[in-house]
């Protein structure tokens, strides 16, 4: 872990990332945040995923939009001001929902708006890292670090909202979202690196914004993630309705996610410190195919009412394969683009997350209502493998990248 803790005490490195850490915070507590004031305060599991589904997928059409302009415009003039309007947003929001005469359509409305204005944090974060860390195995290690945390952020968020949640005050999650967000954002562009993170000169002349797409490998790689996603998402809001099956209320939710949470975080430091002999390819298709197995367990001790302790140890096995997801994907990315469409390149693959995530999050809603969360566990693996079948095909295409990357 030394490679670590040296970058971390680097001013440079460690004042763009923890600012950015804290801003990205609300990439998991707002739509969690949502599920569980719209479950409270209109008793509808199926509103909830709506509202919180439109809300990924405002952030997953507007990531591409702000990744380009953040290119020709830099980091602050984009990220401050739409870090404002979300914010804005879901304060909106969330006094719509607590409101009982506003209309329930307001609400989808309201949440596709906030999540299009949503900053695209992680793809400023990942440019930054390029001017930051200058050394090539050293920046592998920032790389691992910023990807154990998004993937921590994703399921130890609901940690943070499970401590708010005790207050017994249903909106103080959405209010400290939007405060996290701001806050966090804010702090983030003044740091040096932000600042510094490179602007295209003529950005017209590397080609129009679809020209990543043109690449069979790296429109693959969207297609493996979005349907990974798919199955996160259904995860994310399943676990809140298994936290009420089992333990009575969802507020609770911190004892299921802790130990997801922390495999999560383990997994991905462990995965980013060993130089691996395989290719990335190859471990994608692995940590996805176990990960989907483990979900599968996941979802038959939700069913079998096993001991507390049983489930939460299979959870942080589960855990373990996360993040080292995201890893494997994001150097994916930096081989299949080219290398002046790096940063549009990861507001893409945040997209495709978010998109899948988006339709996890609608169906778990219905699949919670309809059959339980057993069924909603075991929606979610299956999501999982078929990314890792996806992944399998893909195989060949991404062994021979450098004939796929457009010119």
């Amino acid at each position: 872990m030394s490679g670590y803790f040296a970058l971390l005490r680097d001013p440079l490195v460690a004042r763009p990332f923890v600012s950015s850490v804290v801003a990205r915070v609300p990439i998991a507590t707002a739509p969690l945040g949502l599920v569980l004031l719209v479950r409270d305060q209109r008793d509808s599991y199926s509103l909830a995923g709506i509202v919180t589904g439109l809300f990924a997928v405002g952030l997953a059409v507007g990531s591409p939009f702000w990744g380009r302009a953040m290119d020709r415009l830099g980091q602050p003039r984009v990220l401050v001001p739409t870090a404002t309007a979300s914010g804005v947003l879901l304060l909106l929001l969330t006094i719509a929902t607590a409101w009982s005469s506003v209309p329930v359509l307001v609400l989808p409305v309201l949440a596709l708006l906030a999540g299009i204005a949503f900053p695209p944090l992680s793809p400023a974060m990942r440019s930054t890292w390029r001017v930051v860390v200058r050394e090539e195995r050293a920046r592998r290690h920032g790389y691992a670090l910023d990807a154990a945390a998004v993937e921590t952020i994703f399921v130890g968020g609901p940690l943070l909202l499970s401590g708010l949640l005790l207050l017994g005050v249903a909106a103080l999650p959405l209010l400290v979202t939007v405060l996290l967000l701001v806050g966090g954002t804010l702090a983030y562009v003044r740091s040096p690196g932000a600042r510094q993170a490179p602007v295209a000169v003529d950005e017209e002349a590397h080609g129009g914004a679809s020209v990543l797409l043109h690449s069979a490998g790296f429109v693959l790689l969207m297609v493996v993630m979005a349907t990974m996603s798919v199955g996160f998402g259904i995860l994310d809001v399943s676990l809140a309705g298994l936290t009420e099956h089992l333990l009575g209320s969802a507020d609770r939710l911190g004892v299921l996610f802790a130990p997801i949470a922390g495999g999560s975080a383990l997994g991905g430091l462990l995965y980013g410190s060993r130089n691996w002999r395989s290719s990335d390819r190859r471990r994608l298709l692995v940590s996805l195919s176990v990960f989907g197995a483990l979900l599968l367990a996941v979802a038959a001790c939700a069913g079998a009412d096993v001991p507390l302790v049983v489930l939460m140890l299979v959870l942080f096995a589960t855990g373990l394969f996360i993040s080292p997801n995201l890893i494997a994907a994001q150097s994916l990315v930096d081989q299949l683009a080219p290398a002046h469409r790096l940063g549009e390149a990861q507001a893409w693959l945040s997209t495709a997350i978010t998109a899948g995530a988006a339709l996890g999050n609608a169906a778990a809603g219905l699949i919670l209502d309809a059959a339980g969360p057993g069924e909603a566990l075991a929606t979610a693996a299956g999501a999982v493998l078929l990314a890792a079948v996806a992944c399998l095909a893909a195989q060949r295409v991404w062994a021979r990248r450098p004939a796929a990357l457009p010119v």
